[in-house]
């Protein structure tokens, strides 16, 4: 499989809640290409030796934005709240799937314009009602605490651009899975654990355990950010296609950035860098004060509209992600530092 069809393969599952689909996917594919094991909440582990006792891990969530089902009435209609940042604007009229007893299939509810009094203001999720079709038989098949996840499959647009659900964080787990594949049967300076941890759009609940697991000497968070488009400031993201975003934060490691960069340059790899002020809102900042403390930075892929089934990202963006990670593993990354 290619960087793509894995993408769109766990773009199709679902991890959320009780619903670990992507998390089993996800293990498979990367079992493949090094020895793996899950936890009880299936966080995803895998791990390659290297020369050294020191550990490099890199982190990428498989959990991805969902909904709770909180009432279910007898005319099949349900009430909802977000388990994640939904971005409620984007929802009349989006096809869901409520994991039942059984998968269901339903749809946000939408005043038609005809009948809309102005302008729909939509700043609550409970306002907006899902409807089964079902009549009574939903509260047979429907329980409050239900998981429910969007149904847009994934689509290829134009040139190396593509479209799906759960790009955040699948087009990171994607890559971690590439360079695993990339990376085994290399002679590695030091020892290189995967992570796939769960509960970050939760809290970034799942990697602070994941990383007291691993006990790294160092982390790189590989996630998305905000990718350039209409309404947007420049100041405020990075450009599709022009490579991964390499994190520059005061509680971020410098010396990983500098490093990122410098490899990325005696490369020629494309990257752009992310300068924020405080902290990260990624695993990087749980990772960070673990233990001890663990010399962490971030690696992002630019992606559009994010926290929607239609987010947008750049193959091509993903490609020099694995490239940079790999050339960057393979220097001995700040081992020597």
């Amino acid at each position: 499989m290619n960087i793509k069809d894995i993408l769109f393969s766990l773009s199709s599952a679902d991890a959320a809640g009780n619903i670990k689909d992507a998390s089993t996917l996800a293990f498979d594919l990367l079992s493949e290409h090094c020895e793996t094991e899950k936890s009880d909440n299936l966080t995803v582990f895998g791990f390659l030796k290297g020369e050294s006792d020191y550990t490099l891990m890199l982190d990428a969530h498989i959990d991805q934005i969902a909904m709770v089902v909180t009432d279910v009435d007898s005319n099949g209609f349900l009430t909802v709240s977000n388990a994640g940042g939904i971005d409620v604007r984007t929802l009349p009229s989006r096809r869901v799937t409520v994991h039942g007893k059984e998968k269901v299939s339903a749809v946000f509810c939408s005043t038609p314009p005809h009948l809309s009094k102005g302008e729909a203001e939509y700043g609550d999720i409970s306002a907006i009602k899902l409807d089964t079709c079902l009549g009574a038989k939903a509260t047979e098949l429907i329980n409050i605490g239900d998981i429910v996840t969007f149904s847009t499959e994934p689509a290829e647009l134009c040139g190396s651009k593509v479209t799906g659900k759960s790009f955040d964080d699948r087009a990171a787990v994607a890559c971690l899975i590439e360079v695993a594949k990339r990376l085994k049967g290399e002679k590695l300076p030091f020892n290189v654990a995967f992570v796939f941890s769960d509960g970050e759009e939760l809290g970034m609940r799942g990697v602070r355990p994941a990383a007291f697991k691993v006990n790294p000497s160092e982390a790189i968070a590989v996630d998305v950010s905000f990718g350039d488009g209409i309404g947007i400031s420049e100041d405020e993201c990075g450009k599709l296609g022009k490579g991964g975003m390499i994190g520059f934060a005061p509680c971020l490691d410098s010396s990983i950035s500098k490093k990122l960069v410098k490899t990325a340059e005696e490369n020629n790899i494309p990257y752009q860098t992310e300068v924020m002020g405080r902290s990260t809102g990624t695993n990087a900042d749980m990772v960070s004060i673990t233990r001890e403390g663990v010399r962490t930075c971030t690696f992002s892929v630019p992606l559009r509209n994010m926290h929607t089934d239609t987010e947008i990202i750049d193959i091509n963006d993903m490609e020099s992600v694995c490239d940079l990670l790999c050339s960057y593993i393979l220097s001995g990354g700040v081992m020597n530092d």
